[in-house]
């Protein structure tokens, strides 16, 4: 897995960086932030791969009531063609082609059951699918690319819709979609978010950022707190990455390409009884 980096511990690095020279007191004060900002990104990284695995099992019990369902239907082909012969021959008794009447009724039953399970764990995206766009209008969605894959929510912004043209700061037209975007994830008030920026691979020319890294960091920052203070979203679920260059989507050779790559996430991540809720809730219950 690709390290994320934390915007608290960038922000001490550079700190620290232009501060220069510092006290003992001033040193031992930085260096005590720093050990908690680490312990802080280990957590988080370990309730990341706890969800992960948590997903992964999900996505496991799902293929198994497919491999079910197939086993099932295989089944059911071999007691009708049990049953075909015994009508076609003279002697067959009507005992044994009631009996084998009843083994395919329940077979047909059990068969309904298994895809009435798979049903509802594939209508999951569907339904957070309906639920996370009711509240964006047919031009937004156009620059918004939202997708559930695994039980997680992607939402992906081309960065002309939040930034200007190599810079972090949010621009004036980002407001409207933002607070829409903002009212799906209040909307979902337990789940965790990861605001994560991308980049093209043309390397940034700016005195005041280093390189993609920083500039997909401070992106990325960028919307967490406009999220936080402008939108109300509670930032104790909220956290800061950057990805600079290295996770492109597209080939970054053609223009297309790295239009595409600049983009900004937004990941939502249900926890794994919310999970299972979503599965169990009618698809035309709206989600919460």
């Amino acid at each position: 897995m690709k390290i994320k980096i934390m915007l608290p511990l960038l922000l001490f690095v550079l700190a620290a960086l232009t501060q220069g020279c510092v006290s003992n007191k001033k040193y031992a004060e930085l260096q005590t932030n720093y050990n908690r900002l680490q312990d802080t990104n280990r957590n988080l990284m370990q309730s990341y791969q706890v969800t992960q695995q948590e997903l992964s099992g999900s996505r496991s019990r799902v293929k198994s009531l497919g491999e079910q369902i197939e086993a099932a239907n295989a089944n059911a082909a071999a007691l009708q063609s049990a049953l075909n012969q015994c009508l076609a021959g003279n002697n067959q008794g009507n005992v044994n082609i009631a009996k084998l009447a009843d083994q395919i009724s329940a077979s047909s039953k059990y068969i309904r059951h298994l895809v009435e399970l798979k049903n509802k764990s594939d209508s999951l995206n569907m339904v957070l699918t309906n639920n996370l766009t009711r509240s964006l209008s047919p031009d937004e969605t156009k620059d918004v690319d939202i997708k559930v894959l695994k039980g997680v929510v992607y939402i992906s912004l081309a960065d002309n819709m939040l930034y200007k043209s190599g810079s972090y700061e949010i621009s004036p037209k980002a407001g409207t979609t933002l607070s829409k975007i903002a009212k799906i994830i209040n909307d979902y008030s337990t789940y965790d978010v990861l605001i994560e920026g991308n980049t093209d691979n043309v390397p940034i020319s700016q005195p005041n950022i280093r390189n993609n890294w920083d500039l997909s960091t401070l992106r990325a920052s960028s919307v967490v707190q406009s999220l936080q203070n402008t939108y109300g979203v509670d930032p104790k679920r909220l956290t800061a990455g950057g990805r600079g260059e290295y996770n492109p989507i597209a080939d970054n050779s053609t223009p297309g390409g790295k239009s595409l790559n600049r983009r900004t996430q937004i990941i939502i991540t249900p926890k794994l009884d919310q999970f299972m809720t979503l599965i169990g809730k009618d698809q035309n219950t709206p989600a919460r």
